[in-house]
C-alpha cells in the first residue's frame, strides 16, 4: 500500500473559469503565502472585501509583517493591545492545547525558527545543550492575555506563531463574512485548507474534493480519494515534502515539531486529514496528529468529539497502514 500526503485541491476548480461565471462567481487571489479560490452561486463580485479580510489577519497574525501585532508582541512590546482576531486564535490555540496534553503549542516558533522553518536561518549547532535552552521558552502557560487585551510572558523570549492555526481561522472569516451576505452555498479552498457551506447547487450535490496522492505531479494530480462535505472544513498536513536536510550533522529535519521534545522528527504517522466545523480546528488539529503519531492519536481520538480523521502511519515493521475514523469513511465517495 502507498502512503499519501493529504494535499487537498478542490475538483471544482478543474473547470475553466469561464464556465463557472455562467453559473455563478469564481474568485481567485493571493492569501497567507499562497492562493484562494472560492466559488459561490451569486452575481456578487465581493474579492476586495475578501482581500481586505487577509489583510487584516496578516496585520493581526503574520509573523513576516514587521507591523502585526504578533511581530510586535514577539518583540517585547507589552503595551500594544491585541485585536479580536489575535485574541480569538489565541484562544482556541489554548484550549486545543489543553485538550491535546500539550501537543499542539504555538510557543514553538523559536524552534521553528531554530531548525529553519520560520523566518530566520536555521541555527548552525542544533545539540542537546542548545536545544534545553530553547525549550525553556517554549509552553503556551507561559503565555497571559490580560484584561485589557494585553499580552504577558513568562519568558520574554517566548515566541509566538500562530502557523498551524491563522490560515484556517483566515478562511472561517472569509465563510462567515460569505454568510453575511446571504450567500448559503460556496465553498472555498487556501493553500489546501477547504470550509464549504452548503451545497454544489450547480450539481445539486454535496461539495466533492479530493484526496492527492504524494507520487502525485503538480502539473499532473492523481488522487487517492475523493470526499463529500457539506456545511464542513478539511485540512491536512503532511512531512513528505517540508522537511530540511542539515549539511553539517546529516540529520533530517521536518516541519512538524513536537512541543513536548523539542525535537523536529518524524513520527510514524506520515501525513493525515481532518474534518471539522470550522477551518482553524481542522488546521490545528491536523498539527496536533502529526506531532502525537499514531498511538497517541487513539487515544487522543477518544477524548475530542466532532472531528474525523483519516491518516497514514508506518507500522512496527515499517510497512505503510492508514486509519480512518467511521465518520470519515461515511463521506468516502465510491
Amino acid at each position: 500500500m502507498k502512503y499519501y500526503l493529504l494535499i487537498l485541491f478542490a475538483l471544482l476548480f478543474l473547470i475553466s473559469c469561464q464556465e463557472t461565471k455562467e453559473s455563478g462567481t469564481y474568485l481567485n487571489g493571493n492569501a497567507f503565502g499562497t492562493e484562494y479560490h472560492i466559488k459561490y452561486f451569486e452575481e456578487e463580485d465581493y474579492g476586495n472585501e475578501i482581500d481586505a479580510i487577509v489583510e487584516e489577519v496578516n496585520q493581526s497574525v503574520s509573523t513576516y509583517l514587521p507591523t502585526s501585532a504578533i511581530t510586535k508582541v514577539n518583540e517585547g512590546d507589552s503595551t500594544i493591545v491585541v485585536d479580536v482576531i489575535f485574541v480569538h486564535v489565541l484562544k482556541l490555540s489554548q484550549r486545543i492545547h489543553q485538550e491535546s496534553e500539550g501537543y499542539f503549542d504555538p510557543t514553538v516558533g523559536v524552534l521553528r525558527n531554530a531548525y529553519g522553518f520560520g523566518d530566520d536561518e536555521p541555527l548552525k549547532r542544533m545539540d542537546s545543550t542548545v536545544l534545553d535552552s530553547l525549550r525553556h521558552m517554549v509552553g503556551l502557560s507561559k503565555i497571559r492575555l490580560t484584561e485589557t487585551n494585553q499580552i504577558r510572558k513568562e519568558n520574554s523570549n517566548t515566541y509566538l506563531d500562530f502557523n498551524a492555526i491563522a490560515k484556517g481561522y483566515g478562511i472561517d472569516l472569509i465563510g462567515e463574512f460569505l454568510e453575511s451576505k446571504g450567500i448559503e452555498n460556496y465553498l472555498i479552498e487556501l493553500g489546501g485548507e477547504i470550509r464549504t457551506q452548503g451545497k454544489n447547487t450547480e450539481k445539486n450535490k454535496s461539495w466533492m474534493v479530493g484526496v492527492e496522492g504524494i507520487d502525485s505531479e503538480l502539473k499532473d494530480r492523481s488522487y487517492t480519494h475523493t470526499l463529500k462535505l457539506e456545511n464542513q472544513s478539511l485540512a491536512s498536513s503532511g512531512n513528505y515534502r517540508k522537511f530540511r536536510m542539515d549539511s553539517l550533522s546529516g540529520n533530517k529535519y521536518v516541519h512538524t515539531i513536537n512541543p513536548l521534545t523539542g525535537k523536529a522528527e518524524q513520527t510514524n504517522i506520515t501525513s493525515t486529514s481532518v474534518i471539522a466545523k470550522t477551518c482553524a480546528e481542522a488546521d490545528a488539529y491536523a498539527t496536533t496528529i502529526m506531532a502525537m503519531g499514531h498511538e497517541k492519536t487513539i487515544e487522543f481520538l477518544k477524548r475530542v468529539k466532532d472531528i474525523e480523521v483519516y491518516y497514514t502511519y508506518l507500522d512496527e515493521q515499517n510497512k505503510a497502514k492508514e486509519y480512518m475514523t467511521e465518520g470519515f469513511k461515511k463521506q468516502l465517495v465510491e
